[in-house]
């Protein structure tokens, strides 16, 4: 545990988390990007998930609709992803403390996993279903799933900001 201690302070201690800490306005402009960022993300990810439900853009063939949106979601992902480093080695260890980070973490990966099994498993026959407003019932539980999990990984995220304002966790 004192390697992850250090590791995590060591970061805190970085010129670039110094000068993000120290600055007026790196913190706030980094913040507000990420919310962006996940906003457009999260977005993108529901537009896939309720096609795969049936409720919305049923016309539309899956893989036209995941050729044309998923590039944004991995986009949005990747400056989420850049956002949220940042703003963790400001206060890493303060975070790796915070229960709700951790909980965060742990959805994230469990949206990750998630979305490679339905890449791997499920998506592969898309062929059979592209057209079809009915998705296998599989595609519908991992949709319903995706859903959940960046619901929960957007409470969690506001309550790590709340919690750590407040020095509570």
């Amino acid at each position: 545990m004192d390697y992850v201690n250090a590791l995590l302070e060591s970061l805190e201690h970085s010129a670039l988390a110094v000068s993000i800490a120290e600055s007026k306005w790196a913190f706030p402009i980094i913040e507000t990007i990420h919310v962006i960022v996940l906003t457009l993300m999260i977005g993108t990810v529901l537009i896939m998930d309720l096609r795969l439900l049936g409720l919305a853009s049923a016309k539309q063939r899956y893989t036209v609709l995941q050729r044309d949106v998923l590039p944004w979601t991995w986009w949005a992902f990747g400056v989420a992803v850049i956002s949220g480093c940042l703003m963790f080695i400001t206060q890493a260890t303060e975070y790796y403390e915070n229960e709700a980070f951790r909980i965060k973490l742990f959805l994230l990966l469990l949206a990750g996993i998630n979305m490679l099994v339905f890449e791997l498993i499920i998506a592969r026959r898309a062929a059979d279903w592209d057209q079809e407003s009915s998705v296998p019932w599989l595609g519908k539980v991992a949709a319903l799933l995706s859903i959940a999990l960046w619901i929960s990984i957007v409470f969690f995220g506001r309550r790590v900001g709340f919690t750590m304002l407040l020095g509570r966790n």
